[in-house]
């Protein structure tokens, strides 16, 4: 019977690159790396895949493990696969990016791998080729957050167009014309205004709004196209 063979260890792993917003800064977690090669270095959280796990479940678990989420958008974007990548190993390594809520996930972070909340704009030195990994997350993020509503799963459930506005400044890197942005997000039937205001920043105050994920679905059913560019 013929099989498979291949004379040469490789070894598969994951590493996300985590993604919150708080204080109208978009936040990526980084951790103090706890094995050799660069023990101590700031990296990405990650990990090698198990024998009887599929790579978009080792992914869960890793981000599970460091920020106690468990139900978060989670996407594959690229795999890392230079000979010389890791200095430890031949490691291929399949990056994710996870957008969570920044302000649940700070309250249960693992102590284990001491990791801290920096701006994605002062992104330290990181081991490996972790900041090419957040470099392409950050590209593929503004694709897709241009064309869908994935943005949304980086604010509260109530959020104000203001903080909105915000968000898209932060993962783009440059301001937004408000009066365009908000025409924009006016003809968005999947944006519900409520009935509450946000008071803390004004004695006006701001209409909170809510992301209906059903009818965003059944807006694009019908044809209608998500587009929000900044």
């Amino acid at each position: 019977m013929t099989t498979y063979a291949h004379p040469d260890r490789l070894l598969l792993a994951v590493d996300c690159i985590i993604l919150g917003f708080l204080n109208n800064r978009l936040n990526i977690l980084i951790v103090r790396r706890g094995i050799e090669p660069r023990w101590g270095d700031w990296a990405l959280m990650g990990g090698l895949v198990y024998g009887g796990e599929a790579v978009d479940e080792a992914a869960a678990r890793v981000t599970e493990e460091l920020t106690g989420l468990a139900d978060v958008y989670l996407e594959q974007f690229h795999t890392f696969g230079e000979v010389e990548r890791d200095e430890g190993d031949r490691i291929v390594s399949v990056a994710y990016y996870a957008l969570v809520n920044q302000r649940i996930a700070t309250s249960q972070l693992s102590e284990e791998y001491h990791a801290r909340w920096v701006p994605i704009t002062e992104v330290p030195e990181l081991v490996f080729d972790h900041n090419e990994m957040v470099e392409s997350a950050l590209e593929r993020l503004r694709y897709r957050a241009t064309h869908e509503p994935v943005g949304f799963a980086l604010l509260p459930d109530k959020f104000t167009l203001t903080q909105l506005q915000a968000l898209y400044e932060s993962i783009f890197g440059r301001s937004i014309d408000p009066g365009n942005f908000r025409r924009r997000l006016r003809k968005m039937q999947y944006l519900k205004r409520q009935d509450e205001k946000d008071l803390s920043t004004s004695r006006k105050g701001a209409w909170y709004y809510i992301y209906n994920p059903e009818a965003y679905t059944a807006a694009r059913e019908a044809g209608e196209e998500f587009l929000l560019k900044p």
